[in-house]
């Protein structure tokens, strides 16, 4: 049976996991780096220094639980997204590991983005079969972007990748991280948040704000750090982070949806796991009114995960 080793080590997350070639995942292994207490994330020299020790751990264990003759090849996300020049330091800790690796077993290594890696783990999760074309929201805590995906002209280019707009300051996972440390959550934040949020009115809202396909957090930081020090309910500035990234989401989209005519919708990243987002989002945007079809990655695999890079490897390669 043919097997492929997908290795991803992105700003947060340390993660290897093997699938055959029936895209079945046969063993996967992740662990969250580790940020101080009262911190909002990472320097990526302190990233890339985990990475280091983490990822020879990961990597004996599950080397442990397959059978290496049977393994085809090993996919490596070795950029943050499918654009020349992208680049980021923790991913040369994977991409060093997967070649070395590839080399000793003298089996192909292939080289793929963080961001695929995001966008075939929510088509394989979501058990959905996407067009030759839709639009794609990537919400992590390193990336908040609108793209337009086509599926690739040979089997060296997966994906091709527009990207229509952004974030221009904050991402949405910053957002969430920030907000939530300065309510006393420990990072990451996102299901302290939710559960805060969970337990509001749901009456407080505070503004989005967006500029055709591009949009700011920053400004909704600023506003948000105000009502904490005015001592307003946590669970309601919880509820009004949420409803603010959804805000912002469901315009952008409905503008892309007219304007290309595309509706089919991937929503992938580890903030696209917020429940209420998600209802928001589905209730809003498949109103007939818009007509999209939303489709997100399941929860386990919005996060940052190499089951996406390893999939990619049994698409290349079949």
């Amino acid at each position: 049976m043919s097997l492929f080793l997908g290795i991803d080590t992105s700003c947060y997350t340390t993660s290897v996991a093997v699938v055959n070639h029936y895209k079945k995942l046969i063993k996967e292994h992740r662990q969250l780096l580790h940020v101080p207490s009262n911190k909002t994330g990472l320097q990526q020299s302190s990233a890339v220094f985990q990475h280091v020790q983490i990822l020879p751990i990961l990597l004996e264990k599950v080397l442990k639980e397959i059978d290496l003759s049977g393994l085809e090849a090993i996919i490596c996300s070795t950029r943050p997204r499918p654009q020349e020049n992208s680049y980021m330091p923790v991913f040369t800790v994977g991409a060093g590991f997967g070649r070395t690796l590839a080399n000793s077993l003298k089996i192909p290594l292939i080289t793929t983005s963080h961001q695929e890696g995001h966008l075939i783990a929510g088509i394989w999760s979501s058990r959905k079969n996407l067009p030759e074309q839709f639009l794609a929201v990537h919400l992590s805590g390193g990336t908040s972007e609108l793209l337009l995906v086509k599926r690739g002209k040979d089997k060296n280019v997966f994906f091709e990748v527009k990207l229509l707009g952004g974030t221009t300051d904050l991402h949405a996972g910053q957002l969430i991280d920030r907000i939530g440390v300065a309510l006393n959550q420990p990072f990451p934040t996102g299901p302290y948040l939710e559960a805060l949020a969970k337990n509001s009115t749901r009456s407080l809202t505070i503004p989005s704000y967006v500029n055709k396909y591009d949009f700011s957090f920053s400004g909704a930081e600023t506003r948000l750090k105000k009502l904490i020090a005015a001592k307003v309910d946590p669970g309601e500035i919880a509820h009004a982070v949420e409803n603010c990234i959804a805000k912002t989401v469901e315009k952008v989209l409905r503008r892309a949806v007219q304007e290309f005519n595309v509706y089919d919708v991937l929503i992938v990243g580890g903030v696209a796991k917020n429940e209420y987002i998600r209802y928001r989002l589905k209730t809003r945007l498949e109103h007939p009114a818009v007509n999209a079809r939303l489709f997100f990655a399941d929860a386990k695999y919005s996060s940052d995960n190499a089951v996406g890079v390893a999939l990619l490897g049994s698409f290349y390669t079949n």
